[in-house]
């Protein structure tokens, strides 16, 4: 346990440090597309890209307290396998991303899938604000991404238009959104980093594209449905 813990802390920390060794990424440029689209609408408004510094910091903390703490706790040892491939892969994702679009899309859909199984192994009851929180709104966060970068590359090439393709990818986000929350309705970081993704989707797209902004707004709605309070008999 104390080896993979140790590897969780590594991996955590080259995943924190990737921004600061690779170009800044704002999104994929347009010209490694056959159809050019300079705002794609799937993409949210750039400050929702704001959470990734919560996101390093509140994993790094995890994983520093998992190692020094927790290396023999079963409960902080069950996510671990996951939660490293995902952030691995993550530290490597910069690198890829502005090369390579569908390598990065295979990618971040890997990450996002590693760290929701990362999640549904989380124990939300034990040390729930540092041991299942940091993996929810990672979870949470590359459930909207991975739908974002599907997206782009949907209407880079052309196989959807660009509002048919937010449309598509905003209902394969919600679909995985609900049926995640509702594993782990203990946890609501997860559902509640959707909506600030969806958020930033609705911002980027009102008064613009009135379709993607009510589409994502009425996903919004759905998303905070299944984190009401739940009254018990």
């Amino acid at each position: 346990m104390k080896t993979r813990a140790a590897l969780l802390l590594l991996v955590t920390i080259a995943f924190g440090l990737a921004p600061f060794v690779t170009p800044p990424f704002t999104g994929y440029d347009p010209a490694l597309f056959p159809v050019q689209i300079a705002e794609p609408a799937i993409q949210p408004a750039g400050y929702a890209f704001s959470i990734w510094g919560l996101i390093y910091l509140w994993l790094i903390l995890h994983a520093g307290l998992g190692l020094f703490r927790h290396a023999d706790s079963l409960a902080w040892d069950a996510p671990r396998w996951p939660l490293i491939l995902s952030v691995a892969l993550g530290a490597a994702w910069l690198s890829i991303a502005p090369v390579a679009p569908i390598l990065a899309t295979v990618t971040i859909w890997i990450m996002a899938l590693a760290a929701i199984a990362a999640l549904l192994r989380a124990d939300t009851e034990t040390d729930r604000w540092l041991l299942s929180a940091p993996i929810a709104i990672l979870a949470g966060w590359l459930t909207a991404a991975a739908s974002v970068s599907t997206g782009v590359v949907l209407s880079g090439y052309g196989l959807l238009p660009d509002t048919g393709s937010a449309a598509v990818m905003l209902a394969v986000t919600l679909g995985l959104a609900l049926w995640t929350q509702a594993q782990k309705p203990r946890m609501p970081v997860y559902g509640l980093t959707v909506i600030w993704a969806l958020i930033g989707v609705t911002v980027k797209n009102a008064g613009v594209n009135p379709t993607v902004a009510i589409l994502a707004g009425l996903g919004i709605a759905l998303v905070a449905f299944t984190l009401r309070p739940r009254r018990h008999a």
